[in-house]
C-alpha cells in the first residue's frame, strides 16, 4: 500500500513540474511576442518622427534622412540574412559579418541621434560631410551582402529550375514516344540471275500462250473433204438417187 501512495505521490510531483515547465515557456514566449510587438511599435514611431523632421528646413533635416537611410538598409539586409540562413548553411559567414557591420550602424545611429538635438547648428553643419560619409560606407556594405545573398537565392532557384526543365522534357518526350519517326528499312535486293558458262542468257520469267503459239507451225486454213470435221449439230447428207 505504502508502495502505491508513493508512486501517485511520484506521478503528482512530476505533473506539477511539467506544469511549472510549460507555464514558464508559454510566459516566456508571450513575453518575446509582447517585446516584438513594442520594438516594432517603437521602430514605427520614431520611422514617422523621422520622416516628419525631414520637412523642416535645415541640418536637421539631412541628419534625419541620414538616419532613415541608414535604419531601412540595415533593416533590409538583416531580414534577409535571416530569412536566406535557414535555407542556404553558407549565409552564416555573412550574418556574422553583418553583426559586425550592425555595431557600426548602431553606433552610427546614436550619434546622428544626438545630434538631431545639439544647439549648435553651425558645427552640425560642419560635421554633415563626415556623417555622410560614414552612412554611405555603411549602407553601401549592408546593401553588398543583401544583393550578394539574393542573388545567390535566385542563382540556385534558376539551377534548380534548369534541372528540373530538363527532367520534364525527358519526360514527356517519354510519353510521347510514338510521334518519333520510326527508321524505315530499305527492301531487299533483288537477286540477279546466274551467267551459264556457255555465253547465252538464261530467261528467268516464265514464257506466255503467245510465245509457245508463235513457234508452232501454221495450220492450213483449207482442209481436204475427207479431213472435213464434223459437228453434232449438223444435219446428215442424203444419198443421191440413180433415178
Amino acid at each position: 500500500m505504502e508502495a502505491v501512495i508513493a508512486v501517485f505521490a511520484l506521478l503528482f510531483v512530476l505533473f506539477l513540474v511539467l506544469g511549472a515547465y510549460a507555464t514558464v515557456k508559454v510566459i516566456g514566449a508571450a513575453k518575446r511576442g509582447v517585446d516584438r510587438t513594442i520594438d516594432q511599435a517603437r521602430r514605427t514611431v520614431e520611422d514617422h518622427t523621422l520622416r516628419a523632421k525631414t520637412y523642416v528646413p535645415g541640418p536637421v533635416s539631412e541628419v534625419a534622412q541620414l538616419r532613415l537611410k541608414l535604419r531601412t538598409s540595415m533593416r533590409a539586409t538583416q531580414d534577409a540574412l535571416h530569412a536566406g540562413v535557414r535555407e542556404d548553411e553558407s549565409l552564416k559567414e555573412s550574418l556574422a559579418l553583418f553583426r559586425r557591420l550592425s555595431a557600426h550602424g548602431h553606433e552610427l545611429d546614436a550619434e546622428l541621434k544626438r545630434l538631431e538635438s545639439d544647439p549648435d547648428r553651425a558645427t552640425l553643419a560642419e560635421r554633415l560631410p563626415d556623417l555622410r560619409a560614414r552612412t554611405e560606407r555603411v549602407t553601401q556594405s549592408a546593401d553588398s551582402l543583401r544583393w550578394a545573398a539574393r542573388d545567390r537565392a535566385r542563382r540556385f532557384a534558376d539551377d534548380d529550375l534548369d534541372t528540373l526543365s530538363a527532367q520534364i522534357g525527358v519526360e514527356a518526350d517519354a510519353l510521347r514516344h510514338w510521334t518519333k519517326a520510326q527508321p524505315t528499312e530499305a527492301p531487299p535486293p533483288w537477286p540477279e540471275a546466274p551467267v551459264p558458262d556457255n555465253g547465252t542468257a538464261q530467261q528467268t520469267w516464265p514464257e506466255t500462250p503467245r510465245s509457245r503459239a508463235a513457234e508452232e507451225p501454221p495450220r492450213s486454213a483449207i482442209n481436204p473433204p475427207g479431213q472435213r470435221p464434223t459437228y453434232p449439230w449438223q444435219k446428215k447428207p442424203r444419198p443421191e438417187s440413180t433415178t
